[in-house]
């Protein structure tokens, strides 16, 4: 089982640890990822002030925490089913994940790992300056 990297884990560093592992290596640092939340945060700071900054809505969201990391090392990771069956793309919960997964396994489909250094997306940018909506209800920032 040399041949499988794991990262084993450390503190509350989940959402590095998951995503090293997921990706096959160390492709994250806590710092890496405090960058990226950092970012993300301005980025949805200037979205929210297109609607005025002195909207009760801005002001309001000035005032919540980031709700892309804490001090505690939770960083925001989200998943998402892109069966090409469904009309497009829905967020997965990280709770619903596993359950998802497990239920994949027992209906016999399979659930493929990819390896290597990952191309960048668009969807990732767009989903940064943007509020998502959970399939089935419920949404705002992660």
């Amino acid at each position: 089982m040399e041949s499988i990297f794991h990262e084993k884990q450390e503190g509350s560093l989940c959402a590095q640890h998951c995503l090293n592992n997921l990706l096959q290596g160390e492709y994250f640092t806590p710092v890496d990822l405090s960058s990226i939340a950092h970012q993300l945060d301005e980025e949805e700071r200037m979205r929210m002030a297109e609607g005025g900054i002195g909207s009760e809505e801005y002001i309001t969201f000035l005032q919540q925490p980031s709700g892309n990391m804490d001090d505690s090392g939770f960083f925001s990771i989200q998943w998402f089913n892109l069966n090409s069956l469904l009309t497009g793309p829905e967020l997965i919960s990280d709770a619903y994940l596993a359950l998802f997964l497990a239920q994949l396994q027992q209906e016999g489909y399979s659930i493929f790992v990819i390896r290597g250094n990952l191309p960048g997306c668009d969807a990732e940018q767009i989903l940064g300056n943007m509020k998502v909506i959970r399939a089935g209800g419920g949404g705002g920032r992660e």
